[in-house]
């Protein structure tokens, strides 16, 4: 969660009320005007303290034209009553609510099969609040399963982890919050992504996993988890060391199963010992719901799993968070049940055809160069032409703004900081009309920034708008 402070002049602060929002006399409560940053002094009608907070939401961008977030942000009004019906269920009372627990219980059994677990009735698995947090917890299972094999050298040894250095910012915070060392790949040339053989050269005794991504969030390209499977294969017939994978599929864990059928990234090798999902990106549901499965018990260490007497029963869990709503899990059983593989199928082979559309259609404006097309993720990344002087990517994403559309703009990490794009989220709800609508937009746009004398970026720092 981020962090705030209020303003130092706090009690100066106001919201002021108009006097229709009263319900029965248009003058009550003008007198003084509540607080915005300390509690007010006595209660107000629920429906003026619903337009006021109403009324300052209004000024949120509109999610459905945001192209920067993987997040769900359409789903059906019968998910929505659903979701409705279960928030004020406490998802870790599981004697309470045994239904809720029987539904996330199905959704994992569903995602052990759909990720090709050897034997899906002995995968282990738990709903999270998102991906975020089942990184956290694989990659805690990770660190104990290494500390076990290492007794004799922890806790003298520094465990460390091997990943692209375009991984999510959930991966830097475990290894700062759990004090495991990032190894981290960079870039290289047209390479934005983990190198397998990098990977396993990286490699040591101390190594406690290498992480793979299916779907980057840089650019939407998936990781080649096989290929690196296959690099410390070979790494461990060469010195002995047996180094696992986890795979963060927090996007394409939701595609690639059903549109890249003969990809092989799961389950199917052997030294994939984990994978998490967003069941509120491309799982689409609304946040805040994540999955975590790992193969088999002996991938999730016993110690990490409490069992704790709460509530009227022994309850096994592992997770960050204890007490969350019920509605997001249940919306995934709900999304898992309407729509089945055919239907997802056809969801996200929707999603990408927009995805690619869009991309080629605006690669032919002249103006623009993809770094990818939407054809593995339905993400793509873009930037200026060489021969584009007269703006840049942030000139662009700062203009398409004030049409409503929200597309970040920022910089590659290393060795590629030179190297700076657009990228465009492709998600359930963005039609091919509102990508018509987006581009539409875009080319109007383009005739004015060809006039600009130079890019209007002052601070590129300042100006990279990037959110996972």
């Amino acid at each position: 969660m981020a962090l705030h402070k209020g303003p130092e002049k706090h009690e100066q602060r106001t919201v002021s009320v108009n006097p229709f929002f009263g319900e029965a006399n248009p003058v009550a409560g003008m007198t003084e005007a509540p607080p915005t940053h300390r509690l007010p002094d006595g209660p107000l009608p629920p429906s003026t303290a619903y337009q006021l907070v109403h009324d300052e939401l209004m000024l949120d961008g509109n999610s459905r034209l945001n192209l920067a977030t993987f997040v769900t942000t359409w789903m059906e009004p019968q998910a929505g009553v659903l979701m409705a019906e279960c928030r004020d269920k406490n998802m870790i009372d599981k004697d309470e609510y045994p239904r809720t627990a029987e539904l996330e219980r199905r959704c994992v059994a569903m995602l052990a099969d759909l990720w090709n677990a050897p034997d899906p009735s002995a995968a282990v698995g738990c709903s999270t609040t998102g991906s975020s947090e089942a990184c956290m917890l694989a990659g805690m299972a990770l660190k104990r399963r290494w500390a076990k094999r290492n007794a004799d050298r922890y806790p003298g040894a520094r465990p460390n982890l091997i990943m692209g250095i375009n991984v999510q910012v959930c991966w830097e915070k475990f290894c700062n919050f759990w004090e495991v060392e990032a190894r981290l790949v960079p870039m290289d040339g047209d390479r934005y992504h983990l190198d397998p053989q990098a990977a396993a050269e990286l490699c040591d005794e101390n190594t406690i996993g290498v992480v793979g991504v299916l779907g980057s969030t840089f650019d939407g390209s998936y990781e080649p988890i096989a290929e690196l499977c296959a690099a410390l294969d070979a790494l461990q017939e060469r010195t002995g060391l047996d180094v696992p994978v986890h795979v963060d599929g927090a996007s394409g864990a939701m595609v690639a199963p059903f549109l890249d059928e003969d990809l092989v990234w799961d389950f199917r090798l052997p030294r994939v010992a984990s994978i998490n999902t967003s069941g509120h990106k491309y799982g689409l549901v609304y946040p805040g719901v994540g999955w975590a499965l790992w193969r088999d018990k002996e991938a999730l260490p016993e110690e990490l799993v409490f069992r704790v007497n709460y509530l009227g029963g022994d309850m096994p869990t592992f997770a960050l968070n204890f007490s969350r709503p019920g509605a997001q899990v249940v919306a995934q059983y709900y999304t898992f049940l309407r729509l089945g593989r055919e239907g997802y199928r056809a969801v996200q082979q929707s999603t990408r055809d927009v995805a690619t559309s869009l991309a080629d259609r605006i690669a032919a404006l002249g103006d623009f160069r993809l770094l990818t097309r939407g054809d593995e993720l339905p993400v793509f990344a873009l930037t200026t032409a060489d021969d584009v002087t007269a703006y840049d990517v942030f000139d662009v994403s700062r203009r398409v703004r004030e049409s409503g559309w929200l597309v970040p703009a920022y910089t590659f990490q290393a060795n590629r900081e030179d190297l700076s794009v657009l990228r465009i989220v492709c998600r359930n709800g963005f039609s091919h009309d509102l990508a018509d609508l987006f581009l539409d937009d875009l080319s109007r746009l383009l005739p004015e920034l060809r006039r600009q004398s130079h890019p209007q970026t002052r601070d590129k720092g300042a100006a990279t708008s990037f959110h996972h």
